[in-house]
Parts: C-alpha cells; structure tokens; sequence
C-alpha cells in the first residue's frame, strides 16, 4: 500500500513562511487522477483537514487557512506542496499528506512549530 513522505517543516516565527512538500513512496501512474489532501493533528485533538486538491487542480481550504495557505499539485514529479503564509502559534502541528477520500496508511508527517 502506497504511503505518502512528508517534508519541509520546521521551526518558524509568527508571520512567516513554510513551504511542504509530499509524494508518495513509490511513484504512482495515476497521481494525476488522484484528489490529495494535506491534513493536520496536535496532541490530543483529531487529525483534521487542512487543503485538499481535486484531479482538475481546484483546491480547497479549511476556513481557519484561507487566504494564508495554498495547495498545489506536479503531476510530472508525483508532488503536492503546502505553501503556509502568515503563520500563527495556531498552526503549529503535525502535518501530513493523503489521498482525500478514503485515506491510505499515514506517513510520518512533518512537525511545523510557529514560536517566537
């Protein structure tokens, strides 16, 4: 089953920027059909939904990261990326990447701290 490797977080401070990456483990013929989707979770709360993309490349967003995050897909590199602006404390997670609809096995995320 295909997993998904996270990368590109890090320590920021408030205001600034990260960009993640994602692409699965083994490359997929059918990454352009794939609706994708960046998700994140901190201690003790439930794994929530961040962006997704569909196959036709429109996105979507969580209310709380409109305007401030933007999802984006290479279907040539079998990538998605998660472009964060204007970062807050509230931010700070573990994110991850996944197919939209019915989840695969959960990678290892990437830790994202927003901290002065």
């Amino acid at each position: 089953q295909v997993q998904f490797v996270e990368s590109g977080g890090g320590l920021v401070q408030p205001g600034g920027s990260l960009r993640l990456s994602c692409a699965p483990s083994r490359r997929i013929f059918g990454f352009y059909l794939m609706a994708l989707a960046w998700y994140r979770q901190t201690p003790g709360k439930q794994r929530e939904l961040v962006a997704s993309i569909d196959k036709s490349n429109s996105p979507s967003y969580a209310d709380d990261v409109k305007g401030r995050f933007a999802i984006s897909k290479d279907n040539a590199k079998n990538t998605i990326y998660l472009q964060m602006n204007s970062l807050t404390p509230e931010d700070t997670a573990v994110y991850y990447c996944n197919r939209a609809v019915d989840p695969t096995t959960w990678g290892q995320g990437t830790q994202v701290t927003v901290s002065s």
